[in-house]
């Protein structure tokens, strides 16, 4: 499970939207969400919706959801690991969050 600097940046800023909101709990259960998610990903890559892949044209991507928030995990599995995109809210407009995907692998 490789997540681009843009993935990192999306986990970071949900946590400390959960921070600042004074819900440390719900940071620490968003962490572990993030990292359940990972870990099935890692096993099981095929699971994740091709939805916007179809979309938004990018073969490959996938997406899962995380338990218990509102936030969907965009990944394409590569031959030796997984290639995290985007970890985005799933109330934003996907499409336009996914416009310039990072440029690695």
């Amino acid at each position: 499970m490789i997540p681009r600097p843009r993935a990192t940046e999306d986990a970071e800023e949900a946590v400390r939207h959960y921070i600042d909101a004074d819900a440390a709990q719900a940071a620490l259960g968003f962490i572990a969400a993030l990292e359940q998610a990972y870990a099935r990903l890692a096993v099981h890559p095929a699971i994740g919706s091709p939805r916007y892949a179809h979309e938004l044209g990018l073969p490959g991507l996938r997406c899962w959801p995380l338990a218990r928030f509102p936030y969907l995990v965009f990944y394409a599995e590569r031959a030796e690991y997984i290639d995290v995109w985007r970890v985005l809210h799933s109330r934003k407009d996907i499409p336009e969050w996914m416009q310039e995907p990072d440029t690695q692998g």
